[in-house]
């Protein structure tokens, strides 16, 4: 899968424009899904998404497995669950995704998610591409 310059969104006229990627959620035990839009985010080194999402996909939030991690806020508490990510015809299946109470948008970072690609971020021209690695 290739996602060659796709552009940066803003959600509203004084937003940032950032870059968000559509992705579609879902839980493999309920078959569940949401399609939402994940922030690329090079700095998390987990997926993360925020706790309200569980009950959308079917989880019951404080059954998963609980965590605390480290943010830019300071620790918080976290609670995994699997999930499947899908970006056209691209699944990542069955891993585990960390849902926070104090988190508001969700982060598509590094080990579950973009450690699959290589990725370009065009500031200037405000657009990402994305090179699936996978084999």
């Amino acid at each position: 899968m290739n996602i060659l310059k796709f552009p940066f969104t803003k959600f509203s006229p004084d937003d940032i424009p950032r870059p968000w990627l559509p992705v579609i959620v879902t839980n493999p035990h309920t078959k569940k899904e949401i399609k939402i839009y994940g922030l690329i985010d090079t700095g998390a080194d987990e997926c993360a998404l925020p706790a309200q999402f569980a009950p959308l996909l079917g989880h019951d939030l404080q059954s998963g497995y609980p965590k605390e991690i480290n943010t830019g806020n300071g620790k918080t508490l976290a609670y995994s669950h699997t999930i499947c990510l899908t970006i056209d015809e691209f699944m990542v299946k069955n891993v585990l995704i960390d849902f926070m109470p104090n988190l508001n948008v969700p982060l598509l970072g590094v080990k579950s998610f973009l450690s699959n690609f290589l990725l370009i971020i065009d500031y200037p021209d405000f657009a990402f591409s994305l090179e699936s690695k996978t084999k």
